[in-house]
Protein backbone atom coordinates (compact mmCIF):
# COMPACT_ATOMS: atom_id res chain seq x y z
CA UNK A 1 0.00 0.00 0.00
CA UNK A 2 1.32 3.55 -0.95
CA UNK A 3 1.90 6.24 1.66
CA UNK A 4 0.21 9.39 1.33
CA UNK A 5 3.36 12.15 0.22
CA UNK A 6 3.97 15.06 3.23
CA UNK A 7 1.76 17.93 2.19
CA UNK A 8 3.14 21.11 2.09
CA UNK A 9 2.65 23.86 4.55
CA UNK A 10 2.98 26.46 2.47
CA UNK A 11 0.17 28.97 0.21
CA UNK A 12 1.58 28.01 -3.29
CA UNK A 13 1.31 29.80 -6.89
CA UNK A 14 -1.05 27.85 -9.09
CA UNK A 15 1.55 27.28 -12.13
CA UNK A 16 1.31 23.83 -12.39
CA UNK A 17 4.54 21.99 -12.26
CA UNK A 18 6.17 20.49 -15.73
CA UNK A 19 5.37 16.89 -16.59
CA UNK A 20 8.50 14.60 -16.86
CA UNK A 21 9.23 12.21 -18.97
CA UNK A 22 6.86 9.03 -18.86
CA UNK A 23 5.75 5.19 -20.66
CA UNK A 24 2.82 7.01 -22.12
CA UNK A 25 2.81 8.73 -24.43
CA UNK A 26 0.98 12.37 -24.44
CA UNK A 27 -1.99 12.87 -27.00
CA UNK A 28 -2.27 15.46 -29.55
CA UNK A 29 -5.31 17.49 -30.22
CA UNK A 30 -6.49 15.91 -32.91
CA UNK A 31 -6.28 12.06 -31.42
CA UNK A 32 -8.30 13.74 -28.00
CA UNK A 33 -10.87 14.47 -30.38
CA UNK A 34 -11.29 11.23 -32.44
CA UNK A 35 -11.27 9.08 -28.79
CA UNK A 36 -13.85 11.68 -26.99
CA UNK A 37 -15.81 11.30 -30.46
CA UNK A 38 -15.34 7.41 -30.35
CA UNK A 39 -16.84 7.48 -26.40
CA UNK A 40 -19.75 9.30 -27.69
CA UNK A 41 -20.91 7.03 -30.43
CA UNK A 42 -20.62 3.93 -27.69
CA UNK A 43 -22.19 5.93 -24.99
CA UNK A 44 -25.64 4.70 -23.91
CA UNK A 45 -27.05 7.48 -22.79
CA UNK A 46 -27.50 8.81 -26.66
CA UNK A 47 -29.49 7.19 -29.46
CA UNK A 48 -28.51 3.68 -31.13
CA UNK A 49 -25.91 4.51 -33.47
CA UNK A 50 -24.72 3.24 -37.34
CA UNK A 51 -21.44 2.61 -38.13
CA UNK A 52 -21.71 5.54 -40.13
CA UNK A 53 -22.79 8.09 -37.50
CA UNK A 54 -21.40 11.86 -37.79
CA UNK A 55 -21.08 14.13 -34.47
CA UNK A 56 -24.23 15.63 -35.44
CA UNK A 57 -26.25 12.51 -35.76
CA UNK A 58 -24.87 11.72 -32.46
CA UNK A 59 -26.61 14.84 -30.76
CA UNK A 60 -29.87 14.75 -32.51
CA UNK A 61 -32.31 14.56 -29.54
CA UNK A 62 -29.99 15.74 -26.90
CA UNK A 63 -31.58 18.76 -26.07
CA UNK A 64 -28.38 19.60 -23.48
CA UNK A 65 -25.17 17.88 -23.91
CA UNK A 66 -24.04 19.62 -20.82
CA UNK A 67 -26.46 17.88 -18.42
CA UNK A 68 -25.02 14.86 -19.84
CA UNK A 69 -22.08 13.30 -18.04
CA UNK A 70 -19.76 11.24 -19.80
CA UNK A 71 -16.56 9.54 -17.49
CA UNK A 72 -13.94 10.55 -19.91
CA UNK A 73 -10.69 8.78 -20.14
CA UNK A 74 -8.03 11.11 -18.28
CA UNK A 75 -5.69 11.63 -21.12
CA UNK A 76 -8.79 13.48 -22.79
CA UNK A 77 -8.88 16.01 -19.51
CA UNK A 78 -6.94 18.98 -18.53
CA UNK A 79 -5.12 18.34 -15.31
CA UNK A 80 -7.06 21.56 -13.06
CA UNK A 81 -10.16 21.13 -11.06
CA UNK A 82 -13.39 22.51 -13.20
CA UNK A 83 -14.21 25.20 -9.95
CA UNK A 84 -10.77 25.99 -10.27
CA UNK A 85 -10.71 26.51 -13.77
CA UNK A 86 -14.07 28.96 -14.17
CA UNK A 87 -13.77 32.15 -12.34
CA UNK A 88 -13.28 35.67 -13.83
CA UNK A 89 -10.47 36.80 -12.06
CA UNK A 90 -7.74 36.27 -14.60
CA UNK A 91 -6.52 40.11 -14.09
CA UNK A 92 -7.66 41.37 -10.14
CA UNK A 93 -6.37 44.22 -11.03
CA UNK A 94 -8.96 45.59 -13.13
CA UNK A 95 -11.68 44.15 -11.10
CA UNK A 96 -10.43 46.13 -7.70
CA UNK A 97 -10.69 49.41 -9.78
CA UNK A 98 -14.22 49.51 -10.98
CA UNK A 99 -15.40 51.73 -8.02
CA UNK A 100 -12.53 54.13 -8.31
CA UNK A 101 -13.71 56.81 -10.21
CA UNK A 102 -15.85 59.31 -9.32
CA UNK A 103 -18.17 59.56 -12.58
CA UNK A 104 -20.33 56.94 -13.08
CA UNK A 105 -19.94 56.61 -16.57
CA UNK A 106 -16.36 55.73 -16.02
CA UNK A 107 -17.48 53.17 -13.42
CA UNK A 108 -19.29 51.47 -16.13
CA UNK A 109 -15.96 51.76 -18.52
CA UNK A 110 -13.95 50.20 -15.64
CA UNK A 111 -16.94 47.24 -15.10
CA UNK A 112 -16.81 46.49 -19.26
CA UNK A 113 -12.43 46.63 -18.73
CA UNK A 114 -12.86 44.38 -16.01
CA UNK A 115 -15.12 41.84 -18.34
CA UNK A 116 -13.20 41.84 -21.46
CA UNK A 117 -9.72 40.48 -19.06
CA UNK A 118 -12.06 38.33 -17.09
CA UNK A 119 -11.33 35.61 -19.76
CA UNK A 120 -7.76 35.83 -21.12
CA UNK A 121 -7.56 31.90 -20.36
CA UNK A 122 -9.76 31.42 -23.85
CA UNK A 123 -8.13 34.83 -25.37
CA UNK A 124 -4.50 33.04 -24.46
CA UNK A 125 -5.26 29.70 -24.64
CA UNK A 126 -7.20 26.80 -26.17
CA UNK A 127 -10.38 24.95 -25.55
CA UNK A 128 -10.02 22.28 -22.63
CA UNK A 129 -11.78 19.62 -20.62
CA UNK A 130 -11.65 20.02 -16.74
CA UNK A 131 -12.68 17.18 -14.11
CA UNK A 132 -15.86 17.20 -13.66
CA UNK A 133 -16.69 18.50 -10.37
CA UNK A 134 -18.40 16.63 -7.34
CA UNK A 135 -21.42 17.84 -5.57
CA UNK A 136 -20.05 19.35 -2.58
CA UNK A 137 -16.41 19.31 -3.85
CA UNK A 138 -15.01 23.43 -3.21
CA UNK A 139 -12.27 25.73 -3.84
CA UNK A 140 -10.60 28.87 -2.67
CA UNK A 141 -7.82 31.16 -3.16
CA UNK A 142 -6.49 34.33 -2.88
CA UNK A 143 -4.76 36.70 -5.37
CA UNK A 144 -2.77 39.66 -4.45
CA UNK A 145 -2.59 42.22 -7.04
CA UNK A 146 -0.80 45.63 -7.55
CA UNK A 147 -3.37 48.31 -7.43
CA UNK A 148 -2.14 50.01 -10.46
CA UNK A 149 -5.07 49.95 -13.64
CA UNK A 150 -4.50 52.71 -14.97
CA UNK A 151 -7.51 55.49 -14.82
CA UNK A 152 -10.59 55.93 -16.83
CA UNK A 153 -11.13 59.52 -18.55
CA UNK A 154 -13.98 60.55 -19.54
CA UNK A 155 -15.02 64.48 -19.94
CA UNK A 156 -15.95 64.99 -16.09
CA UNK A 157 -13.18 63.24 -14.75
CA UNK A 158 -9.88 64.14 -16.98
CA UNK A 159 -7.89 65.90 -14.68
CA UNK A 160 -8.61 63.97 -11.60
CA UNK A 161 -5.73 62.19 -9.39
CA UNK A 162 -5.98 58.28 -10.29
CA UNK A 163 -6.99 56.36 -6.42
CA UNK A 164 -4.65 54.02 -8.04
CA UNK A 165 -1.19 52.82 -5.49
CA UNK A 166 1.61 50.92 -5.47
CA UNK A 167 0.18 48.51 -1.86
CA UNK A 168 -0.65 45.09 -2.91
CA UNK A 169 -4.05 44.34 -2.53
CA UNK A 170 -5.63 41.11 -1.69
CA UNK A 171 -8.97 39.34 -3.47
CA UNK A 172 -10.46 36.74 -2.22
CA UNK A 173 -12.66 33.70 -4.48
CA UNK A 174 -14.89 30.86 -2.70
CA UNK A 175 -16.59 28.60 -5.13
CA UNK A 176 -18.45 25.10 -4.05
CA UNK A 177 -20.47 22.60 -6.26
CA UNK A 178 -24.02 22.83 -4.98
CA UNK A 179 -26.16 20.92 -7.31
CA UNK A 180 -25.02 17.68 -9.15
CA UNK A 181 -28.16 17.59 -11.35
CA UNK A 182 -28.30 20.04 -12.99
CA UNK A 183 -24.52 20.31 -13.04
CA UNK A 184 -24.57 24.27 -10.85
CA UNK A 185 -21.53 25.89 -8.90
CA UNK A 186 -22.13 29.08 -6.78
CA UNK A 187 -19.05 31.29 -6.47
CA UNK A 188 -18.33 34.57 -4.64
CA UNK A 189 -15.37 37.06 -5.08
CA UNK A 190 -14.42 39.44 -2.36
CA UNK A 191 -12.05 42.21 -1.74
CA UNK A 192 -12.71 44.21 1.35
CA UNK A 193 -10.40 47.05 0.85
CA UNK A 194 -11.61 48.11 -1.59
CA UNK A 195 -15.35 47.55 -1.18
CA UNK A 196 -16.02 45.47 -3.94
CA UNK A 197 -17.74 41.73 -4.38
CA UNK A 198 -18.98 39.72 -7.12
CA UNK A 199 -21.37 36.41 -6.74
CA UNK A 200 -23.34 34.40 -9.27
CA UNK A 201 -24.17 30.96 -10.18
CA UNK A 202 -22.48 28.78 -13.05
CA UNK A 203 -24.23 26.89 -15.32
CA UNK A 204 -23.69 25.89 -18.89
CA UNK A 205 -25.78 24.61 -21.56
CA UNK A 206 -24.98 22.90 -24.74
CA UNK A 207 -26.41 21.68 -27.91
CA UNK A 208 -25.34 20.36 -30.77
CA UNK A 209 -25.33 23.02 -33.86
CA UNK A 210 -24.33 20.10 -36.99
CA UNK A 211 -20.73 22.08 -37.32
CA UNK A 212 -20.38 23.05 -34.01
CA UNK A 213 -21.64 23.00 -29.88
CA UNK A 214 -23.51 26.06 -29.50
CA UNK A 215 -22.58 27.03 -25.71
CA UNK A 216 -25.08 29.19 -23.22
CA UNK A 217 -25.71 29.84 -19.98
CA UNK A 218 -28.10 27.22 -18.01
CA UNK A 219 -31.46 28.28 -16.70
CA UNK A 220 -29.92 29.11 -13.45
CA UNK A 221 -26.82 31.05 -14.57
CA UNK A 222 -27.76 35.11 -14.24
CA UNK A 223 -24.50 36.27 -15.08
CA UNK A 224 -22.45 38.08 -12.58
CA UNK A 225 -23.40 40.48 -10.18
CA UNK A 226 -21.06 43.08 -8.84
CA UNK A 227 -21.37 45.23 -5.57
CA UNK A 228 -19.68 49.03 -5.34
CA UNK A 229 -20.21 48.57 -1.36
CA UNK A 230 -18.34 52.45 -0.98
CA UNK A 231 -20.54 53.81 -3.98
CA UNK A 232 -23.87 53.25 -2.42
CA UNK A 233 -24.18 49.64 -3.12
CA UNK A 234 -24.45 50.08 -6.64
CA UNK A 235 -24.89 46.71 -8.68
CA UNK A 236 -23.90 45.76 -11.87
CA UNK A 237 -25.34 42.73 -13.69
CA UNK A 238 -23.23 41.45 -16.26
CA UNK A 239 -25.04 38.44 -18.45
CA UNK A 240 -23.08 35.89 -20.51
CA UNK A 241 -23.19 36.02 -24.28
CA UNK A 242 -23.69 32.12 -26.10
CA UNK A 243 -20.03 30.45 -27.92
CA UNK A 244 -19.51 28.06 -30.03
CA UNK A 245 -17.36 25.08 -29.93
CA UNK A 246 -16.31 24.45 -32.94
CA UNK A 247 -13.62 22.51 -35.33
CA UNK A 248 -15.27 19.36 -34.46
CA UNK A 249 -14.27 18.01 -38.16
CA UNK A 250 -11.35 19.37 -38.51
CA UNK A 251 -9.92 18.14 -35.24
CA UNK A 252 -9.05 21.34 -34.20
CA UNK A 253 -11.26 23.12 -31.50
CA UNK A 254 -11.82 26.57 -31.12
CA UNK A 255 -14.02 29.42 -29.29
CA UNK A 256 -15.94 32.14 -31.11
CA UNK A 257 -19.04 34.24 -29.88
CA UNK A 258 -21.14 36.09 -31.82
CA UNK A 259 -24.13 37.17 -29.47
CA UNK A 260 -25.51 40.32 -28.05
CA UNK A 261 -25.57 40.19 -23.78
CA UNK A 262 -25.86 42.76 -21.73
CA UNK A 263 -24.48 45.55 -18.43
CA UNK A 264 -26.96 47.16 -16.14
CA UNK A 265 -27.03 49.00 -12.93
CA UNK A 266 -30.16 49.91 -11.85
CA UNK A 267 -29.29 52.53 -9.95
CA UNK A 268 -27.03 54.69 -12.01
CA UNK A 269 -29.57 54.08 -14.65
CA UNK A 270 -26.75 53.01 -17.45
CA UNK A 271 -27.32 50.28 -19.60
CA UNK A 272 -24.45 48.98 -22.15
CA UNK A 273 -25.71 46.56 -25.24
CA UNK A 274 -22.52 44.40 -26.75
CA UNK A 275 -22.82 43.00 -29.78
CA UNK A 276 -20.07 40.26 -30.53
CA UNK A 277 -19.44 39.66 -34.29
CA UNK A 278 -17.50 36.61 -35.83
CA UNK A 279 -17.71 36.43 -39.74
CA UNK A 280 -16.51 38.68 -41.76
CA UNK A 281 -15.44 39.36 -45.35
CA UNK A 282 -15.47 35.60 -46.76
CA UNK A 283 -15.78 33.91 -43.65
CA UNK A 284 -13.13 35.39 -42.15
CA UNK A 285 -12.82 35.12 -38.02
CA UNK A 286 -12.24 38.91 -36.81
CA UNK A 287 -13.33 38.73 -33.24
CA UNK A 288 -15.12 41.87 -33.33
CA UNK A 289 -17.49 43.44 -30.77
CA UNK A 290 -19.12 46.65 -30.57
CA UNK A 291 -21.36 48.29 -27.97
CA UNK A 292 -23.21 51.46 -26.80
CA UNK A 293 -23.31 52.83 -23.05
CA UNK A 294 -27.00 54.95 -22.73
CA UNK A 295 -29.48 56.01 -20.49
CA UNK A 296 -32.26 53.64 -19.50
CA UNK A 297 -35.25 53.10 -17.52
CA UNK A 298 -35.03 49.66 -15.45
CA UNK A 299 -38.45 49.48 -15.49
CA UNK A 300 -39.43 50.33 -18.49
CA UNK A 301 -36.29 49.29 -20.87
CA UNK A 302 -36.97 46.76 -23.12
CA UNK A 303 -34.40 47.23 -25.57
CA UNK A 304 -32.00 44.43 -27.26
CA UNK A 305 -30.20 45.99 -30.01
CA UNK A 306 -27.82 48.69 -30.60
CA UNK A 307 -29.89 49.80 -33.33
CA UNK A 308 -32.95 50.35 -31.12
CA UNK A 309 -31.23 52.64 -28.70
CA UNK A 310 -32.69 55.96 -29.09
CA UNK A 311 -29.53 58.24 -29.95
CA UNK A 312 -30.30 61.30 -27.42
CA UNK A 313 -29.71 59.13 -24.82
CA UNK A 314 -26.37 57.16 -26.23
CA UNK A 315 -23.67 58.47 -24.03
CA UNK A 316 -20.81 56.50 -25.20
CA UNK A 317 -19.92 53.71 -28.38
CA UNK A 318 -16.94 50.73 -27.74
CA UNK A 319 -15.39 48.56 -30.38
CA UNK A 320 -12.67 47.17 -30.81
CA UNK A 321 -11.32 43.24 -31.08
CA UNK A 322 -12.03 41.04 -27.83
CA UNK A 323 -8.87 39.39 -28.80
CA UNK A 324 -6.98 42.24 -29.12
CA UNK A 325 -7.94 46.30 -28.28
CA UNK A 326 -11.02 47.57 -27.70
CA UNK A 327 -12.13 51.31 -27.30
CA UNK A 328 -14.70 53.92 -26.36
CA UNK A 329 -15.30 57.22 -28.09
CA UNK A 330 -17.73 59.37 -25.90
CA UNK A 331 -20.78 61.54 -26.69
CA UNK A 332 -19.81 64.72 -28.83
CA UNK A 333 -15.71 63.26 -29.42
CA UNK A 334 -14.60 61.60 -32.56
CA UNK A 335 -11.48 60.48 -30.74
CA UNK A 336 -11.36 56.80 -29.81
CA UNK A 337 -9.70 56.22 -26.27
CA UNK A 338 -8.64 52.84 -25.36
CA UNK A 339 -10.50 50.68 -23.07
CA UNK A 340 -7.45 47.70 -22.88
CA UNK A 341 -5.03 46.16 -24.75
CA UNK A 342 -5.24 42.47 -24.28
CA UNK A 343 -2.25 41.85 -26.22
CA UNK A 344 0.37 42.34 -23.23
CA UNK A 345 -1.80 40.65 -20.54
CA UNK A 346 -1.88 36.73 -19.19
CA UNK A 347 -3.78 35.63 -16.45
CA UNK A 348 -2.41 36.38 -12.89
CA UNK A 349 -1.64 32.97 -10.64
CA UNK A 350 -3.71 32.34 -7.78
CA UNK A 351 -2.12 31.63 -4.10
CA UNK A 352 -3.80 28.66 -3.30
CA UNK A 353 -4.35 27.19 0.53
CA UNK A 354 -1.11 25.24 1.68
CA UNK A 355 -1.73 21.75 0.87
CA UNK A 356 -1.65 20.81 5.01
CA UNK A 357 -4.92 22.78 5.42
CA UNK A 358 -7.15 21.28 2.35
CA UNK A 359 -10.02 19.59 3.24
CA UNK A 360 -10.53 16.26 1.63
CA UNK A 361 -13.66 17.88 -0.81
CA UNK A 362 -11.18 20.91 -1.49
CA UNK A 363 -10.67 20.93 -5.33
CA UNK A 364 -6.84 20.31 -5.40
CA UNK A 365 -6.56 17.78 -2.96
CA UNK A 366 -9.48 15.62 -4.37
CA UNK A 367 -8.18 15.16 -7.78
CA UNK A 368 -4.11 15.40 -6.44
CA UNK A 369 -3.54 11.98 -7.15
CA UNK A 370 -5.60 12.19 -10.37
CA UNK A 371 -3.68 15.19 -11.68
CA UNK A 372 -0.04 13.80 -10.09
CA UNK A 373 -0.68 10.81 -12.62
CA UNK A 374 -1.47 12.84 -15.57
CA UNK A 375 1.12 14.90 -15.04
CA UNK A 376 3.42 11.99 -14.91
CA UNK A 377 1.61 10.49 -18.04
CA UNK A 378 0.34 7.48 -16.46
CA UNK A 379 -2.88 8.24 -17.93
CA UNK A 380 -4.41 4.86 -17.14
CA UNK A 381 -3.47 4.81 -13.43
CA UNK A 382 -5.49 8.58 -13.70
CA UNK A 383 -8.42 6.98 -15.30
CA UNK A 384 -8.60 4.25 -12.38
CA UNK A 385 -8.13 7.08 -9.79
CA UNK A 386 -10.75 9.07 -11.60
CA UNK A 387 -13.36 5.82 -11.58
CA UNK A 388 -12.74 5.64 -8.08
CA UNK A 389 -13.24 9.22 -7.25
CA UNK A 390 -16.54 8.69 -9.28
CA UNK A 391 -17.54 5.38 -7.99
CA UNK A 392 -17.41 6.82 -4.56
CA UNK A 393 -19.41 10.03 -5.23
CA UNK A 394 -22.40 7.23 -6.94
CA UNK A 395 -22.60 5.26 -3.66
CA UNK A 396 -22.78 8.51 -1.67
CA UNK A 397 -25.99 9.59 -3.34
CA UNK A 398 -27.56 6.23 -3.02
CA UNK A 399 -26.75 6.30 0.69
CA UNK A 400 -28.49 9.65 1.05
CA UNK A 401 -31.67 8.32 -1.01
CA UNK A 402 -31.79 5.28 0.93
CA UNK A 403 -31.59 7.29 4.40
CA UNK A 404 -33.94 9.96 3.22
CA UNK A 405 -31.41 12.69 3.32
CA UNK A 406 -31.43 15.85 1.73
CA UNK A 407 -28.03 17.24 0.79
CA UNK A 408 -27.53 20.86 1.71
CA UNK A 409 -24.38 23.09 0.36
CA UNK A 410 -21.86 23.96 2.75
CA UNK A 411 -20.57 27.20 2.21
CA UNK A 412 -23.88 28.66 0.25
CA UNK A 413 -27.43 28.66 1.67
CA UNK A 414 -28.71 27.41 -1.40
CA UNK A 415 -28.00 25.06 -4.61
CA UNK A 416 -29.86 27.19 -6.77
CA UNK A 417 -30.97 29.98 -4.97
CA UNK A 418 -31.50 32.67 -4.39
CA UNK A 419 -32.36 33.07 -7.73
CA UNK A 420 -29.14 34.28 -9.77
CA UNK A 421 -27.36 35.54 -7.03
CA UNK A 422 -26.22 33.19 -4.14
CA UNK A 423 -26.19 34.20 -0.36
CA UNK A 424 -23.49 33.29 2.11
CA UNK A 425 -24.29 30.87 4.82
CA UNK A 426 -22.21 31.65 8.39
CA UNK A 427 -19.14 29.03 7.37
CA UNK A 428 -18.90 30.48 4.19
CA UNK A 429 -18.74 34.13 5.66
CA UNK A 430 -16.27 32.11 8.19
CA UNK A 431 -14.23 30.88 4.95
CA UNK A 432 -13.69 34.20 3.48
CA UNK A 433 -12.97 35.71 6.41
CA UNK A 434 -10.17 33.43 6.83
CA UNK A 435 -8.76 33.75 3.34
CA UNK A 436 -8.69 37.66 3.85
CA UNK A 437 -6.68 36.97 6.96
CA UNK A 438 -4.25 34.21 5.45
CA UNK A 439 -5.97 31.68 7.71
CA UNK A 440 -6.90 28.67 5.85
CA UNK A 441 -7.69 26.44 8.66
CA UNK A 442 -11.31 25.17 8.23
CA UNK A 443 -13.40 22.02 10.23
CA UNK A 444 -13.89 19.01 8.03
CA UNK A 445 -17.43 18.99 7.16
CA UNK A 446 -19.44 16.13 8.39
CA UNK A 447 -21.73 15.28 5.86
CA UNK A 448 -19.86 15.70 2.48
Amino acid sequence: MSTEPTLSTEPTLSTPPIAPAGAEKAPDDQSKLRTFLSILRNSDVLLPQKPEVTPRDMFIGVADIASVRFSLPAQLLEPTPNLEYWNYLDRPETFISIGDPDDEVARMLAVLRFWFTKDLKYVKGKPCKPYNSALGEFFRCNWEVTDDAPPIFTRTDRLLPSNATSKPVRVSYLTEQTSHHPPVSAFWVDCPEKGISARGFDQLSAKFTGTSIRVTPGAHNLGIFINLQYRNNEEYQLTHPAAHLGGLHRGSLSVTVSDICFVTCPKTKLKVILHYIEEGWLGKVQNKVVGVMYRYNPETDKVMKIKDVPEKDILGRIEGCWHGQVFYTLTGSKEPVTLVDLKPLFPVPKIIPPEVDQLPNESRRFWRKVTEAILNRQYGVATNLKTELEEKQREKVLMRKDQNEEWKPRFFTGSVTPVGKPELTAEGKLALKGLHEGNYRLQESLVT
